[in-house]
């Protein structure tokens, strides 16, 4: 997993969008990733944020907090976060690229029957500047996409899979069950299924991100807008389809895929992650969230590294020719939790 960044550009070639260039220190790429962002709410973090000078920005997700069917206030819930002054500087400096989660979409844990859906993806890809020639704009299954950034001889692969068009509904506790048992202990409603037939991403889908993990890349990272690695929270994750959370993992192993790191949002809290895979190697998780949601029950976690934060935060990746780094940043701008992995397969 090596290689030699010798050039001091950096190029984003999307699937959906024309290649953009923008000059770069040739030492290193600082991507910065953010969740959960509320409209109504204080912003202040946007100044830490817009201080990083960050070569890529990506949304993962509740990017507003929509939550209705009428399409003329959730469009204009989408114009009030952007006018938004801090907001308006990352998007004047810093190329900006995303993907939605539920109260985005249009309603809270919706997934396939959400009725607005097809409205709803019109809005948001109009706010990230999409071209209406995409695919993600018709595609009969979903805004999901994939970015190369490349330096050099480096290539960073950013997968950002679409977790709401297709999923299909979540089996869940009664409202009793889940006061009475659920809550106290911190978990959320639902409940892992054994139902394999229903899906998160379509097989459609399915099918497009086995041929993405097939190309060239020194460097993944998979944006996931709920959280992968963690296990039974009882909130939306991919555990509440585990057989779907192994079919991932069965992927990396079909295709020896070891340079791969996973970013997720969703949660109201920030954790680091990490499991051990069939082949020894470690698979780490960074979950980033949110840039002004907080939730002081954290859910437990077994695959938890260190302590968890719940007050607004927003994550760092900074790759090197040597190593990478994955930050947790508070609303100021200090570090409160970091990973270094190197590319030799830490």
């Amino acid at each position: 997993m090596k290689y030699v960044v010798n050039s001091i550009f950096l190029v984003l070639i999307s699937m959906s969008s024309s290649a953009m260039a923008k000059e770069v220190s040739a030492a290193k790429v600082k991507i910065l990733f953010g969740s959960c962002l509320h409209q109504d709410k204080p912003q202040p973090i946007w100044q830490a944020m817009n201080q990083e000078q960050a070569d890529l920005f990506v949304l993962l997700g509740d990017n507003i907090y929509g939550d209705t069917k009428n399409m003329s206030e959730l469009e204009g819930k989408y114009a009030k976060q952007w006018a938004t002054a801090g907001m308006q500087t990352m998007l004047a400096n810093t190329t900006t690229i995303g993907i939605w989660d539920d109260h985005d979409f249009g309603e809270n844990d919706a997934g396939a029957e959400y009725p607005h859906k097809e409205a709803s993806r019109q809005i948001l890809l109009d706010y990230f500047k999409v071209p209406k020639n995409s695919k993600r704009r018709t595609r009969g299954d979903g805004i999901y996409t994939s970015h190369m950034l490349t330096q050099g001889e480096m290539r960073v692969q950013i997968i950002l899979p679409d977790l709401r068009w297709n999923r299909s509904p979540l089996e869940s506790v009664s409202k009793l069950e889940y006061l009475s048992h659920k809550a106290p202990n911190n978990l959320g409603p639902y409940l892992p299924s054994s139902d394999p037939k229903r899906s998160l991403l379509g097989d459609t889908q399915w099918r497009w991100l086995e041929q993405q993990l097939q190309q060239p890349a020194d460097v993944r990272i998979f944006a996931s807008s709920i959280q992968l690695l963690p296990e039974f929270s009882g909130w939306e994750s991919w555990a509440n389809l585990p057989h779907e959370r192994q079919k991932f993992l069965a992927l990396l192993d079909k295709y020896q895929i070891d340079n791969l790191i996973i970013v997720s949002g969703d949660t109201h809290w920030s954790e680091l992650s990490q499991i051990t895979r069939k082949n020894g190697n470690t698979l780490w998780e960074m979950t980033t969230s949110g840039l002004t949601e907080e939730w002081k029950a954290v859910s437990p976690n077994k695959h938890r590294q260190g302590q968890s934060y719940s007050k607004a935060n927003y994550g760092v990746i900074e790759l090197s020719s040597q190593q990478i780094n994955m930050t947790i940043k508070d609303v100021s701008g200090k570090k409160i939790m970091t990973k270094t992995l190197s590319l030799d397969n830490d």
